[in-house]
């Protein structure tokens, strides 16, 4: 599962997608409601980041939207708008955090891992197929069979169960799993990539290279070599 931000200015929505992806979050970016609304009802997302200011509806109608549907996607508003009446109609219309632009990256990010925090501690658990991860307890299982993993190798499956079906790259994994400005070699991802697979394999997952792309990550034991 990614984030989903909502905003319709480009260069804004650019540089918050770029800060998110190092600190190793995956991001789909919409500029409308109504794009916000389809998105939310054909997948499943962590985080909704909303801007109000959207070209055809206000952004309270994705708050809306996600109480009708009864979605507990938790929303972080981020909007120009500092007034102290909105703020309250938006946190009782739903939304888990308010913060008025413009706002430090830094400081986006922290609210972010907060409310991402208090998913965890409510007692959420990511399932893929036949593989859970207790986010909380950093612990994974495969048929409630746990699985062996050091602390990077968690990071990296984490990062992947988090990002189903979707090819991602070298530089997403280098973020995921090092300090953003730390130097990473590709050489250094292979080894990461090459102890995780062995280590995984034994409990019929795979990690695949996809060549010139990226790595997807595969559930079942059924699943071709990569």
């Amino acid at each position: 599962m990614s984030i989903l931000l909502v905003e319709d200015d480009p260069p804004l929505a650019d540089g918050i997608s770029r800060r998110l992806r190092h600190a190793g979050y995956a991001v789909e970016w919409v500029g409308s409601a109504g794009a916000a609304c389809a998105a939310l009802d054909t997948h499943s997302f962590r985080l909704v980041i909303l801007d109000l200011g959207l070209p055809d509806l206000d952004g309270s109608a994705v708050v809306e939207h996600l109480a009708r549907r009864r979605l507990d996607t938790p929303v972080l508003v981020l909007s120009a708008r500092d007034g102290f009446d909105e703020r309250v109609r938006l946190l009782d219309l739903g939304a888990d955090d308010y913060l008025v632009k413009p706002a430090a990256l830094e400081e986006l990010l922290a609210r972010v891992r907060a409310i991402l925090r208090r998913q965890a501690s409510s007692g959420e658990h990511l399932v893929l197929g036949r593989l859970r991860l207790d986010l909380e307890g950093k612990r994974a299982y495969l048929d409630e069979t746990p699985l062996k993993l050091n602390g990077r190798e968690w990071a990296l499956l984490s990062f992947l169960a988090a990002n189903p079906n979707r090819i991602l790259s070298r530089e997403e994994l280098a973020a995921a799993l090092y300090r953003e400005g730390q130097a990473v070699s590709d050489n250094a991802i292979e080894q990461i990539v090459s102890r995780f697979r062995r280590c995984i394999g034994a409990y019929g997952l795979n990690l695949r290279t996809v060549r010139g792309l990226g790595y997807f990550f595969a559930i079942g034991e059924d699943e071709g070599g990569g």
